[in-house]
């Protein structure tokens, strides 16, 4: 799982005035600039790369996921990528797991963890810790699915807006799994979810994490690059990479990866459900709204540096993070 590292950056390693060592959060939407900034700082920091997405965990997904290809590998690898097949779940208490685990593995060489992503509520798990939630309820989720089957999940996602915005905001009506999740933890405790986790155990990680915002001058500008960006994945054989997957045998749309965007507009489409181009606006359409939903995560972080991606330097950057951790 811990890809090979190289010594990058003219330090001899960090450490926090404070005693804890420091870590830099890089959070922002799909298609922000996050990759590319990344491999800037490793070219001029002793920093290693771990990974905070969601999908790119799994092997054989690699084009729709924008997942480095080798020669920015070689430059910049990263930790947390390739490493888990399609059919297992990933969740965030075994990110967070993880994460801790190359985290300490990188600050034990006297280096700085850089974790980037798009993968909100892993970088909130990640910092707060786990919040205590009740099981799963076998009987409710029943009658949960009996009601989506019925009135839609569109009903439901209404629903749970009013009960809690914030949890609504973040979960799309689409998003069959999180959504009865946040409906069962309601019915089972009478409190939104959005409070529970807010009440999370205090489970601070023991880094002074310094919290990178990359966020668009221009709306527009990000949804023309998603879209540049999603027909650029089909030219480079998108279609191809989810038909593997679907001639497997062994997948469904309903799993996490699958249900990535992209990858389960392509799955309708091969399954005869959508036509090329309704796979294609739909498609574009989703990664639009995870974005949205990513800015959002975004703005509810507390004592994040929030830089314009089309405008930041990354030399003052380097100077901001090398003052803050020598």
């Amino acid at each position: 799982m811990t890809s090979s590292t190289s010594h990058v950056g003219t330090s001899k390693g960090y450490r926090c005035r404070q005693g804890s060592p420091p870590a830099i959060l890089l959070m922002g939407p799909t298609a922000g600039g996050k990759t590319q900034l990344a491999v800037e700082l490793v070219a001029r920091l002793p920093c290693e790369i771990i990974s905070v997405d969601s999908a790119m965990v799994y092997r054989g997904m690699n084009i729709g996921t924008a997942k480095p290809d080798a020669q920015t590998l070689a430059i910049a690898p990263h930790r947390l990528i390739d490493f888990l097949d399609p059919v297992q779940p990933y969740s965030a208490a075994r990110f967070r797991e993880d994460a801790l685990r190359e985290m300490a593995d990188i600050t034990a060489t006297g280096r700085l963890p850089l974790l980037v992503g798009g993968t909100m509520m892993y970088f909130r798990v990640l910092q707060q810790g786990l919040t205590e939630l009740p099981p799963a309820d076998p009987v409710l989720r029943a009658r949960l699915d009996e009601e989506a089957n019925t009135l839609g999940w569109e009903v439901l996602h209404r629903r749970l807006s009013k009960i809690d915005p914030l949890a609504a905001q973040r979960i799309h009506p689409h998003d069959p799994q999180r959504l009865q999740r946040a409906l069962e933890v309601y019915e089972l405790t009478g409190i939104p979810i959005t409070e529970h986790y807010a009440r999370g155990r205090d489970s601070s990680p023991p880094y002074r994490l310094i919290k990178l915002g990359l966020q668009p001058v221009d709306r527009q500008k990000l949804h023309c690059r998603i879209a540049t960006r999603f027909k650029q994945m089909l030219k480079q054989g998108l279609i191809n990479e989810v038909e593997a997957l679907y001639q497997r045998g062994d997948l469904c749309a309903d799993l996490p990866s699958m249900r990535a965007v992209g990858y389960r507009q392509i799955w309708n489409h091969i399954q005869g459900r959508y036509d090329y181009q309704t796979m294609v606006d739909k498609a574009i359409v989703a990664t639009r709204q995870l974005a949205k939903r990513q800015l959002t995560w975004l703005r509810s972080e507390r004592d994040v540096e929030m830089m314009q991606s089309e405008a930041h330097s990354v030399e003052a950057l380097v100077r901001k993070i090398s003052a803050y951790v020598q």
